[in-house]
């Protein structure tokens, strides 16, 4: 019988023949991402008495998560962060005017299929976008990989999920995916590789690859990955920083589940607080008004999704009982929304526009809702309190959802207004800076 994904890239990482679920292997991978929370990781390092980063061009960081830092406590992290990084010669360092680490790892080349990539983030998962083995470790993991270069693993069962068919107008790889959480449930997929595949997969831009695999994480997978075709490819070309051999799974390997999705009859779907997995379609949640729209997060704050979003918004003002905050997946993508005149027009829409990073999404800065507020985002997490008040709601959804919700002041079908995806697609061809991110 042949072995998934997961199965040969560890094996081959390990230096075994095959490995099988459950076994515990170790290995060394090729990145360790770790951001703002590289201060705290800095300190367990020392504390295992290693003088010197086994690997320093093994590590990446990048701070993204209160950029600027909002007080005194952010700015001596990234003080610490910096001497850091300049004491043990890190040369993978993206400071605060980068953007959010999972886009600016991608952007600059740093994921490759076949590879093994482990970040002190939970969201690391967005790596199998590109067929990477990516995955997020605590904080003491990242410190062992700093002394040792290595970390052990269980090697997880593999789900298949396929998707096949066309999006109808107003649906998204967003919508997708959140019904599959909905499917699937919060633990449904509790360390597990999530193989996503499909007709309707394979078509998909990095940028929408980037989405599914992110979410992968809020069903509890520890791994999220599309096979690699030639639209990876194209993306990585002139990008990659190293030659890579992509990793495919077996047609006769076993996978413990297969989950069949098609995409014909999809509605606009919305997570209802206070989990990811609480979702429902529009027409149940149609209507609920809400003070506060919040686009950005590594999830969906990429070109594609601000120029749907400024088409929706061109020529009109969003309500007045409602804020409207935009910020940019990675200072790329804010060049290019400069250039492609983006945001001109999400300004004139009465956008509140801020510097690329996370923002928001975990409640440190940049918008944090006040009590009894409800927002709509299209970040990845609405747990109680995720966005800085635990007396606020947070409600998921598309970043098309976003842009006919934040016109209205309430939650509100997409589908009222229409978006031309031909038109988005001739817009991004003339992005110079961004990664390419138009629909396949």
């Amino acid at each position: 019988m042949g072995k998934t994904f997961s199965e040969k890239v560890l094996a081959k990482y390990s230096g075994k023949s095959e490995v099988v679920p459950g076994q515990i292997v170790e290995v060394a991978p090729d990145v360790a991402m770790s951001h703002d929370n590289t201060a705290a990781i800095s300190k367990t390092f020392e504390k295992i008495g290693v003088e010197h980063l086994h690997n320093p061009d093994t590590h990446l960081i990048a701070l993204d998560h209160c950029v600027p830092p909002a007080n005194a406590t952010f700015a001596n992290n990234h003080k610490t962060i910096r001497e850091f990084v300049r004491k043990h010669g890190i040369k993978n360092f993206y400071d605060i005017n980068n953007g959010i680490c999972h886009q600016v790892v991608v952007e600059n080349g740093h994921c490759l299929p076949g590879t093994i990539m482990t970040g002190s983030d939970s969201h690391t998962t967005t790596y199998g976008a590109l067929g990477a083995f990516g995955t997020g470790v605590t904080r003491s993991e990242t410190a062992v990989i700093m002394a040792t270069g290595r970390v052990w693993f269980r090697v997880p069962e593999t789900m298949r999920i396929n998707i096949n068919g066309e999006f109808p107008q107003g649906t998204y790889v967003k919508d997708i995916t959140l019904k599959i959480a909905g499917k699937i449930r919060s633990d449904g997929a509790l360390y597990r590789a999530l193989e996503y595949s499909g007709s309707a997969t394979d078509k998909f831009s990095v940028s929408e690859r980037m989405t599914i695999c992110n979410l992968a994480v809020e069903m509890g997978a520890k791994v999220g990955y599309v096979p690699p075709n030639q639209i990876a490819y194209d993306y990585l070309e002139g990008r990659a920083r190293a030659e890579y051999t992509p990793i495919f799974s077996d047609e006769d390997c076993k996978y413990e589940e297969v989950l069949d999705f098609d995409l014909s009859g999809l509605e606009p779907q919305i997570a209802c607080p206070h989990t990811v997995d609480n979702v429902k379609p529009i027409g149940e949640v149609a209507g609920e008004s809400i003070e506060q729209v919040f686009v950005g997060s590594c999830n969906n704050a990429r070109l594609d999704d601000l120029a749907i979003l400024a088409e929706v918004l061109d020529r009109k003002r969003i309500a007045n009982t409602t804020r409207l905050i935009v910020i940019p997946a990675s200072s790329r993508v804010m060049m290019d929304a400069t250039n492609l005149g983006i945001f001109s027009r999400l300004i004139a829409a009465g956008a509140t526009m801020a510097t690329p990073g996370c923002g928001p999404c975990m409640g440190n800065h940049m918008g944090v809702p006040a009590d009894s507020e409800k927002t709509l985002s299209t970040s990845n997490r609405n747990f109680r309190g995720r966005m800085g008040n635990p007396e606020s709601e947070v409600f998921l959804a598309s970043p098309h959802t976003a842009a006919a919700s934040a016109l209205t002041g309430k939650i509100t079908d997409p589908r009222e207004f229409p978006v031309d995806m031909e038109k988005i697609h001739d817009l991004l061809k003339d992005a110079k800076f961004s990664p390419q991110t138009s629909m396949a």
